[in-house]
Order: structure tokens, then C-alpha cells, then sequence
């Protein structure tokens, strides 16, 4: 009986495709390739095409057909040719030298089991119900989830790994879905993905940018695993490929997400031909630097210090090599980055204006593999391969540089300037089994350098290490579990004098422990929650004599310690396909922990020394000041279609730790304070809108964002402020209060030959300091430009390809110069002559303006090859424009002179030689 009902079934499933087959088809093809061919007959049809590439990679296609049945399209394009293809239902299956039955063979009753061509229609025979995980490798295949039954009511979640074919390294941000009904996610960074769907046949859809989207037909009878590898796309330039990567700036529900990956960074021509993760994220609308070769960035009007920067999970507080010319980020080991500029999820915190997120590769699963670069100033190495094939893999990657001959050509006082940097990146990680992968990541970097005319020697560099443990406990439920310890120290000496030679040092450390659970309730619910602690140790100064000559006087200032731990859950909502909304809660709580001695200020007075009414001292753990409160984070996204939506959120954060500083960048010197008794802690909450909309098919990006922020309990300083070994710091900072607004708008061209973006922000970050109880006011109490505030940014970012073996870059840069306040003039008083300044910025640089570009030329890509050659070769600042880092001012034969200091005074050539193996 079952057997007649099988066969009324293929009868009444081969009548429907007759009809279907009839679907009149008209296009023009000329040397089209597999890939094109399909998804052009699949866009007038109802049919889904099954093929291996493999199979298809060497044929072109050249017909031009109007108003022609598929069969009768299939035939013609595949004429003279030994390709074949079976049309059955609404499947077309495609195969090279073999013939595809759709047809019931002749002996089809007397068979007893299971019908003799089962293996026509390519059932997987891993049932999936032992809870293990099935492998897709083919498209033409059936692959059967769960145990078989006849019930396929209700629903059932399908979770697997995207993995690289090549690498065997996780696929993060893949989308995976399906069409009918519509149900979506997308890979975590590990690549997991946990999709809830209707029981019964599906197609399973795999894309990621940059590779070959795979489509999986899957019978879900019950939950199950199923795991797909994806190959990389070589695409002919005339080509465009349409991802759904390219359409996720509209369908993320989130607002004010920058990413990059490692790809888009090495496009952009960088000073001495260095790829730069933090020069690549300063072409983002609303991202900032105060200068040329500075330290740290600025986002929608929050200073360097609030942005927190993880390296794997590791924080990083000075980014930098070599004054700020490199980042302390090797290209080699990053995999992608992430910026949120607002929307920032649940379980980040900490710091008021963003989360820079960077991960590493894991490492090459499959075989050895490396790559290595030599360059004017530097020279780096990577070396990857699995410890045990498809389980363990190990990544090692370094760079050092040889930069003293460069400055020992620079004229005149600083020809006998030293300086030097290396970093050093290891990454282990084990797949214990399906449930369970463990995590090692450390990072060491180390600066020293020294002036000629200036008789110091500077010194800083991180330690950072991190532990990792992902379970997986069911199909709904993973979990990442994370113990880390980070270091950041500075040291300075002098000896120009040996009686008064000395060093001074600084130094933090920070353990860390989270978790962060993600839990798929639904096709429409994704619920993250956890936990984090971190325990902060600083040393904020030890001054000691540097030899036994040496007749300077020790002075060091107390440690201090704090302990900042926060718990947090968020829900993404998909309401109905059009509307998403994203929304969180995290509840921060922030102890002062002693030892410590606390100075008491007399109420109602200024914090000066003069005002110190006393002393309290508080010994080992004891809590000495609390702070706490939740913040609220939320974002939604309403799709109008499917290239054009509007996303509005609003967000709460809080700050405890603070950069105190003279300078305007991250400085080796600068030294980082905890919030206490006496130092409230910084806290913010920003408003953003944004309208999204793409053109052709995805190829252009367009957008627009405004947002407004508040900020309170800012530090700002007094007029010369001594922040260096200063026993009572409160008495030189001042809490102000500020507002940030702006617009970014962005242009981006994602595919084809020439392709890059264009960015322009619009953006103003002013202070206020108005409380008499504090002390002087700045400006008479009315708002004044921060620092960093720099109303006009422009960046245009472009890149052509002529060939897969040349392609050139070109960038130009443009931004208002930075605030500055200047001496307006002398005046004598008590005997002595003084100067008169502006009020506090109320004056600016000049504007700046640089133009860089680059040439790529790469050597064959044969895939068996021993080595694969590249060469990297540009000019930096094309124009030679002598660009203002600072400004300054000397008196001389009684008067008042001014200088303007620049980097880059000319265009600077460079050249780096890549190898990859």
C-alpha cells in the first residue's frame, strides 16, 4: 500500500513539474559561468538548482533565449557538452558525465526494503537521532534529521557550525536560513547557528561574503545538528555576487555598528604600508583622532578613554607602537572587527562613547600554513597548523622593527633618537568534543624609545591573557565562560644629571571572570544574559632613585583597588519580518576597596589643599564608596522593504575609571584613576536614528544617523594642572557636564572593480563646567569646545581592481582642525611680566588634509604553489601637506612666538614585500 501511495505521489509531483516546466524563460548569457546561469533562471522561475561547482567551474555559458521552456534552456546551454540535469518537482539537479533517474524503475514493486534507487534522490543515511552531528559536503543530497516518523506537526531546531573549508576555522556572521516560511540567523563568532523551523522538508541556505553559498535540502523529523564547510569564492571581476552580508546594514537590528574585516583593512593604504586596524577604523563615519600619528581615537564626542578596546576579550589600554605610527594590532592574526557607536549589547560596559571588539583567527585546522612581511620599518611573521587535524590548532604571530636607521636620517636634533617595539600573539584551541572547545589567547607587546636632545628613556607594554570555555548544553542553550588576566605599565628614566637620575613606573593590572549565556527560546526570541567581575589593581606612581648615585627622594603614592561587576540580559525580539526590536538591561555595581587613605574637604568649598579638613583610613577590603544603577539599552528596526529601514535606540552607560592627562592623545605617561570618594564616576546615555537604504541588488549602501548624548561628571582640569605623582589628584580635575550631537551619512560601493566608501560627520562635543562650589569657572560657566571636538570630518576610501593580480587604493582624508587655546597677549603685574590667554578653546589649528595611495601587485594564484608573493608599495600624504600635530608657543627677545609642529611634512614613499605559504 505504501508503495502505491509513493507512487501516486512521484506521479502527481512529475505532473506538476510538466506544467512548471512550461514557465517561459528570456535572457541573454554570454560567458557566463555556473553560478550566474542559475541564479538568473532562478529569479524567473520556481525551481532551485542543485550542482556541485567543483563539477561546473570550467563552463561557460553563451545562449540568448526568449520566451523557451526550461528544458528547452537546459538543453540548449548544455549542447555538445557531457553535462546532464533531471528536473523533478521543483528541483533541477545538475551532474557531469552521469545520468539523474526521476522515474520509477520497471521493478520497482518486486523490491522488498528499500526501492532500488534509493541513492537517485541521495538520502543521507545518518539519521541524526544519536544527537550527533551531520556533515553537509553535498548540495545534491537529502540529508535526514532526527529519527524518521510520520508526525511533522509542530517545531524543531536545527543547530549546527559553519566552518571554512580550507582553514577549518568558524565562519562567524553567516547567514543562515530559510525561504519558506521565511525563518533566519546568523553564526555567532564561533560559528554556531540555532534555527527553529517547521518540521518537514526544507532548503537550507549558507552564505557568508567572500564565499560559495551552499543550499541544503534537510528533512527535519525532530531537533539535530548539522554542520556545513565553505569554500572561498574567486569571483571574475566583471561579476557581481549578491550576500547577505552586503544587505545587513539594513537588517541588523541594530544602529551605529561599524564592521570590518582584515580583507577591507589591507585595502587601505596605511603610513610605511603597515595594514592598520586603528587607521581603517578612523575612516568610519563619527570615529576621530585629535592628529596625525596619535594614540587612541574619538567616537561621537567621547575622549580616548572611553572607548573600551578588546583584544580577544583581553583590555587593552594603549593601542599603539611607535608614537602612535603603528597599532598594537598584528594584521596578520586579526579575523574582524566590530565598533558600536551606539546600540552596544547587554554584556559590554564600562565606558561611555564605544565597544572596538577585535578577534583573532583561530588557526589553520587543516595544514601548516603562514605568512610573513618585510617592509621599510618592520618585518612580521604568522605560523599556523594543526596540533591535531580538524581538532586542535595552534597560531603564533609576531612583528619587531628596525625604525633607528629611519631616524637617524631626520635633521638636526633628533638624528640620534632610538626607538623600538615588538608584539607577540599565541592562540591555542582544542575541540574537546561536540559540547565542548577550549580557548587560549595571550598577547605581549613591548615600547621603548628615547630622544636625542631629550636625556629620558621611555618604556610601556601589555600582558594579556585569556582563558576560554564554550559548552554547548543543548540545541537552545551555549554558553562562554572566560578568565582573563590584563597588565598595561609605562616607565620612565632620566639621567642627565647624576645626582638627581631617577625612575618613575605605573602600572595596572586587572583580572577578569564572565559568562554569557545564549539562549534560543524561539525562531522569534534570542535571550543573552550573564555576568561579569572585575577586580582593578593600580599602581598610580613609584618615583625611586635610578642608581646609587643618584640623591633623589622616593616617593610613591598608594594603590589602589576596585572591584566592578555587573549582571545583564537582553532579548531580540523579531516582532513579524518588518519590525525587530533589541532590548536589555544591565545593572552595574562599582566598589573602592582599601587600603586607602581618603582626604576629607571641607563642604561646600572648592577641593583645593587648602580646604583638606582631615583624614580617614580604611584598611584591607573594606568598602569604602559604592556606586551602582542600571543601564538601559534599546534598539529597534522597521523594514519599509527589503533594502530600505529606519532604526532608532537609546542607551545608559556608566564609567569608573578615568584617563588623566596634559595631552589631547594616549600618551605613554598618562596615568589612569579610579573612581572614589571624590571622583564620581563619568556617566552618559545617547539617542540615535538612522535611515538605511541600498540600490541595485545590494551593490550600494547608503545611510544617515543623527544622535544626541549626554554626558555628566566629566573630568576636565585647571588651568596647569600637575597630574604626575599628585597625592590629592581631586584638587586639579574639575567635573563638568557635556553634550555631543551630530550626523554621520555613508556611502559604500560593496562589489565590482572599483569599490570603497565615501563618509562625511558632522559632530560638536561641548563642555560645561557652571558650579561655584567646585571652584574657578571655565569660560564665565558657558559651554567650550572639548579637546577633541572637531566639527567636520570627511574620508573618501577607494579601491580598483584591474586584474586578480593588480589593484591600486587611494584615500583622501579632510577634518577641521583641532581647539586650542592661545596667548592673546602680556601685561605686567606685581613686577613681573605675565600672559593673558583665550578663553579655554577658543581657538583651532589649521584644517587637515591628507591624500595617500597604494599599489598592490600580487604574484600568480596557482593553488599548488609553495609560496604566494605579494608586493605592497605606495606613497603616505601624496600632496607633501605639512599638517599640524600641535602647536606651541616660547618666549623670545621679549616676545611671544608660535610654532606648528608636523609629523609628516612631506610624501612619504613605502614599499612591503608579503609572503603567504
Amino acid at each position: 500500500m505504501r508503495y502505491l501511495a509513493a507512487f501516486f505521489l512521484l506521479i502527481s509531483s512529475y505532473a506538476s513539474a510538466q506544467v512548471k516546466d512550461q514557465a517561459l524563460i528570456s535572457a541573454t548569457f554570454s560567458n557566463a559561468g555556473i553560478d550566474e546561469f542559475v541564479a538568473r533562471i532562478e529569479a524567473q522561475t520556481d525551481y532551485h538548482f542543485y550542482y556541485s561547482n567543483a563539477d561546473f567551474d570550467s563552463l561557460t555559458i553563451t545562449i540568448k533565449v526568449n520566451g523557451q521552456s526550461l528544458r528547452e534552456v537546459l538543453e540548449l546551454a548544455f549542447k555538445g557538452s557531457p553535462f546532464k540535469f533531471a528536473i523533478f518537482a521543483e528541483r533541477v539537479f545538475l551532474s557531469k558525465n552521469k545520468t539523474l533517474e526521476t522515474e520509477l524503475p520497471t521493478d520497482f514493486f518486486a523490491v522488498t526494503g528499500n526501492p532500488a534507487k534509493a541513492e537517485d534522490i541521495a538520502m543521507d543515511k545518518t539519521p541524526g537521532s544519536d544527537n550527533k552531528a551531520t556533515s553537509a559536503t553535498l548540495e545534491n543530497k537529502l540529508y535526514t534529521i532526527g529519527k524518521k516518523t510520520n508526525n511533522l506537526s509542530g517545531t524543531a531546531t536545527l543547530t549546527g557550525i559553519i566552518r571554512s573549508t580550507k582553514t577549518g576555522e568558524p565562519v562567524g556572521g553567516a547567514a543562515v536560513y530559510i525561504e519558506k516560511p521565511k525563518i533566519g540567523t546568523s553564526t555567532d563568532q564561533y560559528g554556531y547557528y540555532s534555527l527553529t523551523m517547521p518540521k518537514g522538508a526544507h532548503i537550507l541556505h549558507v552564505r557568508e561574503a567572500g564565499m560559495k553559498e551552499r543550499k541544503h535540502q534537510v528533512m527535519l523529523y525532530a531537533d539535530g545538528k548539522l554542520n556545513v564547510e565553505l569554500q572561498e569564492q574567486v569571483f571574475a571581476l566583471k561579476e557581481v555576487v549578491i550576500s547577505a552580508e552586503r544587505a545587513a546594514n539594513v537588517n541588523r537590528v541594530q544602529l551605529g555598528v561599524e564592521k570590518l574585516t582584515i580583507k577591507n583593512i589591507k585595502q587601505i593604504p596605511a603610513v610605511f604600508g603597515e595594514a592598520d586596524v586603528l587607521k581603517a577604523v578612523l575612516t568610519l563615519p563619527g570615529v576621530k583622532s585629535v592628529g596625525e600619528a596619535s594614540s587612541g581615537f574619538n567616537v561621537r564626542g567621547g575622549s580616548t578613554d572611553q572607548n573600551l578596546i578588546l583584544f580577544n576579550d583581553a583590555t587593552i589600554y594603549n593601542p599603539s607602537h611607535f608614537f602612535g605610527f603603528f597599532s598594537a594590532f598584528n594584521p596578520e592574526v586579526v579575523k574582524d572587527i566590530e565598533l558600536y557607536k551606539s546600540s552596544i549589547p547587554s554584556k559590554f560596559g564600562g565606558r561611555l562613547a564605544s565597544v572596538l571588539d577585535i578577534s583573532t583567527r583561530e588557526g589553520n585546522k587543516k595544514e601548516f600554513s603562514g605568512s610573513a612581511g618585510i617592509g621599510l620599518l618592520t618585518s612580521r611573521l604568522n605560523i599556523e597548523a594543526p596540533l591535531i587535524k580538524d581538532r586542535t590548532s595552534i597560531l603564533v604571530g609576531g612583528r619587531t622593527t628596525y625604525s633607528n636607521w629611519m631616524l637617524s636620517l631626520l635633521p638636526g636634533e633628533y638624528n640620534n633618537s632610538r626607538a623600538s617595539f615588538y608584539d607577540l600573539n599565541l592562540g591555542l584551541n582544542h575541540l574537546v568534543n561536540e559540547k565542548n572547545t577550549l580557548y587560549l589567547t595571550t598577547y605581549l607587546s613591548n615600547d621603548r624609545f628615547s630622544l636625542d636632545k631629550d636625556t629620558s628613556a621611555y618604556g610601556y607594554n601589555n600582558k594579556n591573557a585569556s582563558l576560554k570555555w564554550r559548552h554547548v548544553f543543548n540545541n537552545k542553550l551555549t554558553a562562554v565562560f572566560t578568565a582573563g588576566q590584563d597588565y598595561y605599565g609605562y616607565n620612565v628614566s632620566g639621567n642627565e644629571i647624576p645626582a638627581t637620575a631617577y625612575k618613575l613606573n605605573f602600572n595596572i593590572n586587572q583580572s577578569n571572570l564572565k559568562s554569557d549565556f545564549t539562549y534560543y527560546l524561539s525562531a522569534k526570541h534570542s535571550i543573552d544574559f550573564g555576568f561579569s567581575s572585575i577586580y582593578y589593581k593600580l599602581n598610580p606612581g613609584n618615583y625611586q632613585p635610578l642608581n646609587e648615585l643618584s640623591l633623589t627622594q622616593p616617593d610613591k603614592l598608594d594603590a589602589e583597588q576596585a572591584l566592578e561587576s555587573a549582571l545583564y540580559i537582553g532579548d531580540r525580539f523579531e516582532v513579524n519580518p518588518r519590525l525587530s526590536i533589541n532590548y536589555g538591561i544591565r545593572y552595574s555595581l562599582y566598589n573602592y576597596l582599601g587600603p586607602q587613605q581618603i582626604s576629607i574637604y571641607t563642604p561646600g568649598t572648592p577641593r583645593e589643599e587648602s580646604s583638606v579638613s582631615g583624614t580617614q583610613t580604611f584598611g584591607k577590603g573594606d568598602f569604602i564608596k559604592t556606586y551602582q544603577g542600571p543601564e538601559f539599552r534599546l534598539s529597534g528596526r522597521y523594514s519599509f522593504a527589503d533594502d530600505f529601514s529606519v532604526k532608532a535606540s537609546y542607551n545608559t552607560l556608566r564609567q569608573y575609571i578615568h584617563l588623566l592627562s596634559n595631552t589631547i592623545s594616549i600618551a605613554p605617561t598618562d596615568i589612569w584613576k579610579l573612581s572614589d570618594p571624590n571622583i564620581r564616576p563619568q556617566f552618559g546615555d545617547q539617542v540615535s536614528l538612522g535611515l538605511y537604504k541600498n540600490f541595485k541588488s545590494n551593490i550600494f549602501e547608503t545611510s544617515v544617523e543623527v544622535y544626541y548624548k549626554r554626558i555628566k561628571d566629566f573630568l576636565d582640569y585647571k588651568s596647569g594642572a600637575s597630574l604626575v605623582l599628585n597625592h590629592t589628584i581631586e584638587t586639579e580635575v574639575l567635573n563638568t557636564k557635556g553634550k555631543a550631537y551630530g550626523a554621520e551619512f555613508l556611502i559604500r560601493k560593496a562589489a565590482g572593480k572599483m569599490n570603497g566608501w565615501l563618509s562625511y560627520t558632522y559632530s560638536r562635543t561641548l563642555l560645561q563646567m557652571d558650579d561655584l562650589q567646585a571652584g574657578q569657572l571655565i569660560n564665565n560657566g558657558e559651554f567650550y569646545p572639548a579637546n577633541y571636538d572637531k566639527p567636520h570630518d570627511l574620508s573618501l576610501i577607494s579601491n580598483y581592481r584591474f586584474s586578480h593580480r593588480l589593484s591600486i587604493s587611494l584615500n583622501a582624508l579632510y577634518s577641521t582642525g583641532r581647539p586650542i587655546t592661545l596667548p592673546v597677549s602680556k601685561y605686567r603685574y606685581a613686577g613681573s611680566q605675565r600672559v593673558l590667554y583665550s578663553d579655554r578653546n577658543a581657538f583651532r589649528i589649521p584644517d587637515y588634509f591628507r591624500t595617500d595611495f597604494s599599489m598592490n601587485i600580487e604574484g600568480n594564484h596557482r593553488v599548488k604553489q609553495l609560496t604566494h608573493n605579494s608586493w605592497t608599495l605606495g606613497v603616505y600624504n601624496l600632496t607633501g601637506r605639512k599638517n599640524a600635530y600641535s602647536t606651541y608657543f616660547t618666549s623670545e627677545n621679549g616676545s611671544i612666538k608660535g610654532y606648528q609642529l608636523s609629523i609628516f611634512a612631506s610624501a612619504l614613499p613605502f614599499v612591503n614585500y608579503n609572503i603567504r605559504f
